[in-house]
């Protein structure tokens, strides 16, 4: 079986206030943020830091945690959709700066869904090879590409990363089933406009927002309450698990009041929630290994729990994993 041998995270030190928000974002106010989102503060990258700086100090606390030196790591892979840069992968960067240089490296974007997809990928390759070890980070920087203008999203997002080192486990441990889902047809619910191929930046369309992240928040919302639960439901029936018998669901850190919403709706309401998102609000990719991290240092995962990771948003996109969770030797 392949599971996580150790998590590690990473949040900036600058903790931004709804308050702080309030005072640039226009009409809005403190009250209303913390009322519709749960949110209470988020944190934001310092002048200078990239995404490759956050996912390396969270591959750093993994590989830590893990035991596992740098240069032991067979494959690196990086989820993000706030890259360093179109090219080289971000990965490479954070190759070069953990010193993991025996190790394959690339890229996922599969926006909030891609740490479940980067470390399903991951999972395979460690099959293929036994023996060998991956280092999986999810790291995003919304922060950049926010339009304070738009208090729909403005005020949702932070900057994070959240990373695991996956290797063998020994049985009945590791991961059990995981289900990946995509639905092209709903991409421009979550969408950044310009910059690719297709819209190159210009002065245009810098003039007009189109590097701006967008977001309809009330067609996610739906997308989320309608389209989740039933892939959860599947991926545990075919795991030969009922909702019941999850002992630790770790969301994708959306939104709090969604995520109330999709724990009921999901029947997981015995289950410990996990949430970080009063904290950090949502980190994109990230969103999931920091709460996951978050509830292993804080001691709500028992060895023998039965984990349920779901990570869903732009694609639009679903991942979701269940695990039979082993305390790291």
């Amino acid at each position: 079986m392949i599971g996580f041998l150790g998590t590690g995270s990473y949040v900036p030190d600058r903790i931004v206030t709804n308050a702080e928000l309030a005072a640039r974002i226009p009409d809005c106010d403190a009250a209303w943020i913390s009322r519709r989102t749960l949110i209470e503060t988020r944190r934001y990258a310092l002048p200078g830091q990239a995404t490759s700086d956050l996912a390396a100090a969270a591959a750093t606390a993994a590989l830590t945690r893990a035991g596992v030196e740098a240069g032991d790591i067979d494959f690196l892979i990086v989820s993000t959709s706030t890259g360093d840069f179109p090219q080289p992968p971000t990965s490479y960067v954070v190759q070069e700066l953990i010193g993991a240089r025996n190790a394959a490296c690339l890229d996922v974007n599969v926006v909030c869904a891609g740490f479940v997809y980067a470390f399903e990928l991951a999972r395979g390759l460690l099959l293929s090879r036994p023996g060998t070890r991956a280092l999986v980070v999810a790291a995003d920087v919304y922060s950049r590409i926010l339009d304070f203008a738009d208090r729909r999203t403005a005020v949702l997002f932070g900057d994070g990363a959240g990373a695991a080192v996956l290797g063998e486990v020994p049985g009945p441990y590791g991961i059990l089933e995981t289900d990946l889902v995509s639905m092209g047809e709903a991409r421009e619910l979550i969408h950044v406009a310009a910059g690719g191929s297709r819209t190159p930046a210009s002065p245009a369309t810098l003039a007009s927002g189109g590097h701006f992240f967008r977001m309809d928040g009330r067609g996610v919302r739906d997308f989320v309450l309608d389209q989740v639960p039933p892939v959860l439901g599947k991926l545990l029936a075919r795991a030969g698990a009922a909702p019941g018998e999850v002992d630790v669901f770790v969301p994708h850190q959306a939104n709090g009041v969604l995520l109330g919403e999709l724990a009921e709706r999901c029947g997981l309401g015995s289950a410990h929630t996990h949430l970080t998102v009063s904290r950090y609000g949502n980190v994109g990719s990230a969103s999931v290994p920091v709460a996951l991290d978050d509830a292993v240092r804080e001691g709500r995962l028992a060895d023998g729990d039965l984990v349920l990771l779901a990570g869903f948003g732009g694609g639009m996109a679903i991942g979701a994993s269940l695990m039979r969770w082993g305390a790291p030797v």
